[in-house]
């Protein structure tokens, strides 16, 4: 008797869907991995466990036998709000090469922040001719927001780098030669000790608007921030304000409230703010098919759901 099909279900366009289902088919040949588009009503009503990328919660209502769903992404915070109020069970992406790659972004934009890149391009602008201060990476704090696998490898390679760092997570973590702090206390005072702060939170409810005008005032003057992680993570009027005042130096932006970030939004002009499109780690499709191709040949075998995400907590 053959498998029920594996629907790929997603929002994505046709060139980018058509290599999601290349990629996962040659991951997993013993398996059929069908479109939901080319989806016909008899596999439609057998399929327990569906590969997505941000579905529509209206095309996983006509699965009726869906059990569980595996994510191609590490982000899952809208499939929580989505389906967090359901039977379903979510899997993340939990992908090594993500964390090598974040990793690698991390320690190239702290170095661009901690070598006056910024600074070097607003003299140049003004035609001005002057060699900034060096400051040695012992003497440059590095705070990182969040310390699961994508903040734990960016610690390690931060580190290595000859950076003073530390880190901040939910619950309290031991990471060899990284500062660990948690809590609102242990916010406050990490803060308080970082030049560059590097956000890599997922966003729920309890790190919505984390980075107010309140926790970027506890950063010292003429700190920085990168955030990799969520737009609203950050108070987008706040961070402006801190800006415009010189408290903060420079933010590296790779995310926002809405993306792709609209044409008149005030990011793009400002002379203290880098834009990145959504590009920092982005998923590798042969990496990101064979974990997902794993964790298929388990429930295969024994039956198990591989559920790893807490719609309590949202990730």
């Amino acid at each position: 008797m053959s498998l029920p099909v594996i629907p790929f279900v997603d929002n994505a366009g046709e060139r980018t869907y058509a290599a999601w289902v290349a990629a996962l088919q040659a991951a997993m040949p013993d398996e059929r991995i069908v479109g939901f588009r080319q989806l016909g009503a008899a596999d439609k009503n057998l399929a327990t466990l569906a590969i997505v990328a941000n579905p529509d919660p209206a095309d996983l209502r006509q699965l009726p036998q869906l059990r569980w769903v595996h994510s191609v992404w590490a982000g899952v915070e809208r499939l929580v709000a989505d389906l967090g109020d359901t039977p379903l069970q979510i899997v993340r992406l939990v992908d090594p090469q993500m964390a090598e790659t974040m990793a690698e972004a991390a320690l190239a934009w702290t170095l661009y922040l901690h070598r006056d890149m910024p600074a070097y391009a607003r003299q140049q602008r003004s035609n001005t001719w002057r060699a900034l201060p060096h400051v040695r990476p012992e003497n440059r704090g590095v705070g990182l927001l969040g310390l699961g696998s994508l903040g734990a490898a960016s610690a390690q390679r931060l580190l290595a780098a000859g950076f003073r760092v530390s880190g901040w997570s939910r619950t309290p973590k031991s990471l060899p030669g990284i500062a660990s702090f948690a809590g609102a206390d242990g916010l406050a005072a990490m803060l308080r000790q970082t030049d560059i702060l590097i956000c890599l939170l997922p966003l729920t409810a309890q790190t919505r608007s984390l980075l107010d005008r309140d926790a970027l005032a506890r950063l010292p003057q003429g700190a920085a921030l990168i955030n990799f992680a969520r737009g609203p993570i950050v108070v987008d009027a706040d961070l402006r304000a801190a800006l415009d005042s010189g408290h903060l130096d420079h933010a590296v932006l790779d995310v926002f409230d809405a993306e792709p970030l609209p044409v008149e939004q005030w990011h793009w002009q400002h002379p203290r703010v880098t834009v990145l499109p959504h590009c920092t780690a982005q998923t590798d499709l042969p990496s990101a098919a064979a974990i997902v191709a794993a964790a298929v040949r388990r429930y295969r075998e024994n039956g198990i759901v591989p559920g790893n995400v807490d719609p309590g907590r949202g990730y």
